[in-house]
């Protein structure tokens, strides 16, 4: 069943290779609406009961190297499965405009979407790693064909901070199952409590090393600020909406869970670098010019929140902190397809030079109206989904870093100052006459953002079906890591608060 989400994409992919270029988008839309269907019926099936992986496969593969062809699926990869082909469907569909070559791209999406599907249902650290690297040269190539007039820069350094993130996991992996004396590399095979706390701590920071240039968080950002700007709407959209969630959760699934004894110990210096990317991610943000750079410099302080929260370790922080991954991925996927609809109906991102948009008769009225909403929903508004995840965050993590969260929610009120700022001065004001009556944006161009805005709403009013999936998997996180008094209080407000899935109204139907 899990394989269906990997090897469906990537048999697409190959399959473009041979059919006619005209047809090409049809095909992917064909393929990615299957992928997602699949995914919503396997969400169907998923157990809400249990803790472990459910679903699971196994075959062998590599014996001699320890390498299985392992999958299992829990409450902490299944909400990032599910925006993973949501993502890939917005994509596909998003691209409705003519793309050069566009069989070559269509089949590098499938390609990623199998590719990354594939490291999140992973339960073999080598097959995870092989799957980690599947999509590196396919986003390297969307990148350089298809990027702005900088693309090549931006394209290369991608590359190499992507490979030596490949490489300091690889080597983490190889050392952690050679002085663990397992024996093979299957997840369940790893057991870190019979290691010495050095080669633990030594292990530790190189994998957390690896998923921070991935995320990513700093001091190891530099090559994202790159990337999403020189890289067209629809590989953004990749790059941010989904492939920064291969960082965060290989921080929860191979730091988090399989150091629990060791975590305590780095935890502090964790919450500090989480702050200080949120910080750093708020402030620069607000002196950005192009909006596009401006949304890149917000993703990187959004997932700040999250590695604050995986250091807190409590059950309602990490159940934010799954949750803002979700959240994220959503916000920002909407926020640069409308980016791209402005810049493709207007002709520049440049805030200097954008005004009136919202202009009902000659401007982008819906669009202005989305983007505002986006905004709204990337500042934490009630009602949003951006509130639900932040508020998880900064409740359960309060307990035990109350400065760091305190920083937090202050840089939470900066998000409200730059989007205030792009909005100020894109959608209001008036239109300069010269570059009035701008192109109509049709009804298709407007799905992808409505879909996701749908989900937003949905998500914010309706937080059950976003946190139900995943209760379970970080009460059973928490529950091996040692309980400092800090994270005695965070389980004491997660009770007194209701927030276990009855009190959501998951049992009751409401």
């Amino acid at each position: 069943m899990l394989s269906t989400l990997i090897w469906l994409p990537i048999a697409g992919a190959l399959a473009l290779c041979v059919l006619p270029e005209a047809r090409s988008r049809l095909v992917a839309l064909a393929i990615a609406s299957l992928n997602l269907l699949w995914t919503l019926f396997l969400m169907a099936q998923f157990d809400l009961s249990q803790v472990g992986f459910q679903m699971q496969e196994s075959l062998s593969w590599l014996d001699s190297l320890g390498l299985t062809y392992r999958l299992g699926v829990d409450g902490l990869s299944l909400p990032l499965v599910a925006l993973n082909s949501l993502l890939i469907w917005i994509v596909v569909y998003g691209s409705s405009q003519k793309i050069e070559r566009s069989r070559l791209f269509y089949a590098l999406t499938l390609l990623v979407c199998g590719g990354i599907a594939g490291a999140f249902l992973a339960q073999n650290l080598l097959l995870f790693v092989l799957f980690y690297e599947v999509e590196l040269i396919p986003l390297y190539l969307m990148i350089a064909i298809w990027g702005g007039s900088k693309r090549d820069y931006a394209a290369m350094k991608f590359l190499i901070y992507t490979a030596v993130s490949g490489v300091l996991i690889l080597v983490g992996f190889l050392g952690l199952t050679w002085l663990s004396g397992a024996s093979s590399f299957d997840y369940g095979a790893i057991h870190t409590q019979d290691l010495p706390l050095k080669a633990q701590l030594i292990l530790l920071t190189i994998l957390l090393i690896g998923f921070a240039i991935k995320t990513p968080l700093i001091p190891l950002h530099t090559w994202l600020p790159d990337a999403y700007v020189e890289a067209s709407p629809p590989v953004a959209i990749l790059l941010g909406g989904i492939l920064a969630k291969l960082g965060t959760y290989g921080i929860v699934r191979f730091g988090l869970q399989l150091f629990p004894e060791t975590w305590s110990l780095v935890s502090p210096g964790l919450a500090i670098v989480g702050v200080v990317t949120v910080m750093y991610g708020s402030l620069t943000a607000i002196s950005q010019k192009d909006i596009k750079r401006m949304v890149a410099y917000s993703s990187i302080g959004h997932m700040g929140y999250v590695l604050v929260a995986c250091a807190a370790g409590t059950p309602l922080s990490l159940l934010g902190a799954i949750g803002q991954m979700v959240s994220h991925g959503l916000i920002l996927a909407m926020l640069f397809y409308l980016v791209g609809v402005i810049e493709a109906k207007v002709g520049t991102r440049e805030l200097d030079k954008l005004n009136g948009l919202l202009n009902p008769i000659r401007g982008l009225p819906l669009t202005s109206a989305l983007l505002i909403l986006a905004g709204m929903a990337s500042a934490g508004i009630p009602g949003l989904v951006g509130f639900i995840a932040e508020f998880l965050v900064f409740q359960g993590s309060f307990p035990v870093f109350p400065i760091p969260t305190l920083l937090c929610i202050i840089a939470s009120g900066l998000t409200a100052v730059y989007f205030v700022i792009l909005l100020n001065r894109t959608c209001f004001g008036k239109l300069d006459n010269a570059t009035a009556y701008y192109p109509n944006v049709t009804w298709a161009e407007q799905t992808p953002a409505l879909v996701l805005v749908a989900l937003i709403i949905f998500l914010g009013v309706q937080p059950s079906w976003l946190l139900r999936w995943s209760e379970p998997t970080t009460t059973a996180l928490v529950a091996a890591l040692p309980i400092s008094s800090g994270q005695q209080v965070a389980m004491g407000d997660q009770a007194a608060m209701g927030v276990g899935s009855r009190e959501w109204g998951v049992e009751s139907g409401e």
